[in-house]
């Protein structure tokens, strides 16, 4: 049985994604190695189930359709940009998103059923979009200040209508991305 490799996510809205774009803009003028998400993929990872077949999707596809059915659309608010772990040691660069209390309960009922299945829970969950990753430390007080510029930035609010279960496929020149199935909140 074929695998495929699988997360699921909430996509971000494409209005808000020419602003983020703007500040990639400024750290691709930094003379360092940061590898950036392309903006079509721009996502928060609700969950990385890894490698699983088909039928192991249509349990999750069950789950996820259970649990979805308890909520409702909401708002969030895309601001700010930092890094994990942490400023000496830069390796994920993100944007932040705010009313993370609905995504955190989403994804904990999530997660829950996922662990019925024999996912690992997730020990740590924060919710961002990485934009980009480190890969070297050259330059690192240069990238320091673009974060430090955007820490508060206000992006924009967008409506999270619904998660999608996506595929991806490793190549070269970076992951694509395919929907596999729409949740509708």
């Amino acid at each position: 049985m074929s695998q495929i490799r699988a997360f699921l996510a909430i996509d971000l809205d494409n209005d808000l994604k020419p602003k983020i774009n703007k500040i990639i803009k400024q750290f691709k003028q930094i003379d360092t190695r940061i590898k950036y998400v392309e903006l079509l993929n721009l996502h928060l990872t609700l969950k990385f189930f890894g490698e699983i077949d088909s039928d192991g999707l249509k349990l999750l596809e069950n789950k996820i359709e259970n649990v979805v059915s308890e909520f409702k659309p909401f708002n969030v608010k895309v601001k700010g940009c930092g890094v994990f772990p942490n400023n000496n040691h830069i390796k994920v660069i993100w944007i932040g998103i705010d009313e993370d209390s609905i995504i955190k309960e989403l994804h904990d009922k999530l997660d829950s059923e996922f662990v019925k299945l024999g996912f690992d829970k997730d020990k740590k969950f924060s919710t961002h979009l990485t934009i980009g990753r480190m890969k070297s430390a050259k330059n690192r007080n240069q990238v320091e200040s673009v974060i430090e510029e955007f820490s508060d930035i206000e992006i924009g609010e967008m409506t999270v209508n619904n998660i999608v279960l996506k595929k991806s496929t490793l190549t070269p020149s970076g992951p694509i991305y395919e929907d596999l199935k729409v949740f509708e909140l």
